[in-house]
């Protein structure tokens, strides 16, 4: 049995997520009142629909022709009214809630591509997508219905009840039948819809993961003969999601079918009631079908209200799964404006790069990845990063990106003229970079060249592929540099994928270049070419690159090791 504590523990997590949604919904509280209010009014056109049938049956037995015609125009009217007004509430709970899901959606990618690069890295990528898509989807799906379906159902019940005690106050006992059991399950409803929320939600992301990283990884996997294995682990993950779905469905088949037979013996109740009223002479025959229809309805809006706890904790629990992300720190900006008013000095006449004494570990370690190193580059100078690998050479190219700040000590970057400011996220715009792995994205050759340039020209593009010797093998494909590149570029080499990504930093034509083993899958005489190409093309920039391969030394002003504890030191060329 759960303690009060934690059940009260629940009610504060639950209050949180509802306070974080209702920040988009209140953007909305016009649509949203404007549903209210006629989702209202179609509730008491229901009520009078169905009074107003009652006096044409009491009309048609009575054989007073008198007002047959206008209570069965009253009836009719009052029916088609609700049905158009229905039409209107539909209209509107899809307006709003395509606007709210694209506002969650967008704020949530923002707030990825936005967060710490060490925070949102801990996370695989299936399962944002899965928050991004499914947790968002159930929380617009549901809530724009959530709030108004409150408000309607509780105006049903009140009418309906209402109604019930005008004409027979006891038929309003036997409509309440249901009540004690759903208050009882309520709270054990609640806390295991909760749970299961939690779960499948956390599965389903797992097997997206899954998805994602076997299709991404196609090649080796068949490379290594392994597909059944994978074909197996899916099967695995799928039946223990079919299971996880199982268990909740049968305490769902259970809980609806007490819930029908309560509300078929409340059903009966009221028609035995009626009958015998109707038997008695006390009531009519309208009224006795106003009683089946309003006890109908008054047991459902019941249910429909106590069912509004689990439905407000499974919304609540993929609010807080979205919150989990939005709630990560977001990278500072606070100097972007310096940044901005250094850059065409840095351009022009270079950028000098300083580190002083810079430790950092990694959120995930205990030891000290990198442990107080030094350095300085200047404008036109080159320097290497040799060391085994996992030594922390592509640490130090992260923090001068600013993705990962050090635990002490600092690194900066200054003009020739004597500005200088802290490498953070603003400094970003003074580095291009050529990662280790191979990065491309969907599109042409040219669309992953224009990613850092989105004016570029195409003689601006041909300038750097050949720079990058890569115009020698473009120039021969059908399309040119609008060849499409397929997902991962494997319709490339190795070596023809590295050279765009060479030729893309270039594009970008920063003060600073940042290579991480930019050039491990080229031959040595196209090396050497590309390396020369580089250094020509812009004598006042800094590189500063990590290499395994000593041919490229010949290139580098001084070159530094890293050892296994984490200390550079200078080598001799």
């Amino acid at each position: 049995m759960k303690k009060p504590g934690e059940y009260f523990e629940l009610i504060r997590s639950l209050a949180k997520e509802w306070r974080w949604l209702l920040c988009y919904i209140s953007r909305y509280r016009f649509h949203i009142a404007l549903y209210v209010v006629i989702g209202i009014l179609s509730t008491l056109m229901g009520l009078g629909a169905s009074v107003a049938s009652k006096y044409l049956i009491d009309s048609v037995v009575s054989h007073n022709t008198s007002t047959i015609v206008s209570s069965a125009i009253l009836a009719i009217s009052l029916a088609i009214t609700q049905i158009l007004i229905n039409a209107v509430v539909s209209r509107i709970a899809s307006v709003v809630g395509s606007k709210i899901s694209n506002e969650i959606r967008e704020s949530v990618y923002e707030h990825i591509v936005l967060s710490r690069w060490e925070d949102i890295s801990k996370y695989h990528s299936g399962d944002l997508l899965n928050r991004i898509e499914g947790d968002v989807l159930s929380i617009s799906g549901s809530i724009v219905s959530f709030i108004p379906g409150a408000f309607t159902k509780s105006a049903q019940f009140i009418g309906c009840l209402i109604v019930v005690l005008y004409y027979d106050p006891v038929m309003a006992i036997f409509a309440f039948i249901s009540a004690p059991f759903l208050l009882l399950t309520s709270k054990v409803s609640a806390r295991l819809m909760r749970k299961y929320n939690i779960e499948s939600r956390e599965m389903n992301g797992k097997i997206l993961s899954f998805y994602s990283e076997s299709i991404q990884n196609i090649q080796t996997i068949k490379a290594f003969d392994i597909t059944k294995r994978y074909i197996e682990q899916l099967n695995t993950n799928l039946n223990l999601y079919r299971k996880m779905k199982l268990d909740h469905g049968k305490f769902s088949i259970i809980m609806t079918l007490c819930m029908s037979i309560i509300g078929l013996i409340v059903s009966y109740s009221c028609y035995g009631w009626g009958v015998w009223r109707l038997w008695q002479g006390v009531i009519t025959y309208g009224t006795m079908t106003l009683f089946l229809q309003i006890s109908g309805q008054l047991t459902s809006s019941f249910t429909s209200l106590v069912s509004l706890l689990p439905n407000a904790i499974s919304i609540a629990t993929a609010a807080g799964r979205i919150m989990e992300i939005t709630d990560l720190p977001i990278e500072s900006s606070k100097d972007d404006q310096k940044a901005e008013e250094m850059y065409d000095s840095a351009h022009s006449d270079g950028i000098i790069l300083d580190c002083e004494k810079l430790t950092y570990t990694y959120d995930t370690g205990d030891d000290a990845v990198v442990r107080d190193i030094s350095f300085s580059v200047k404008p036109g100078e080159t320097i290497a990063l040799v060391g085994p690998s996992g030594e922390g050479k592509t640490t130090i190219l992260r923090l001068i990106l600013g993705l990962v700040e050090p635990d002490s000590g600092f690194m900066t970057m200054s003009t020739v003229s004597g500005e200088k400011i802290n490498v953070s996220e603003s400094t970003r715009r003074f580095c291009s970079y050529v990662p280790q792995e191979n990065v491309v994205f969907s599109g042409s050759i040219a669309d992953n060249l224009r990613i850092v340039k989105p004016e570029a020209t195409d003689e601006e593009l041909e300038a750097v592929l050949r720079t990058a010797d890569a115009w020698n093998f473009i120039e021969k494909l059908t399309n040119g540099m609008y060849t499409a590149i397929n997902e991962k570029g494997v319709n490339f080499s190795e070596g023809q994928i590295q050279r765009i990504s060479i030729a893309r930093a270039l594009l970008r034509n920063a003060p600073i270049l940042v290579m991480d083993e930019a050039t491990s899958a080229l031959d040595a005489q196209t090396e050497e070419k590309v390396l020369a190409n580089i250094m020509q093309s812009y004598p006042n920039r800094t590189c500063v690159i990590t290499t395994h391969r000593p041919s490229m030394l010949q290139y580098c002003n001084r070159i530094y090791r890293i050892n296994e504890e984490g200390y550079l030191s200078e080598i001799e060329k």
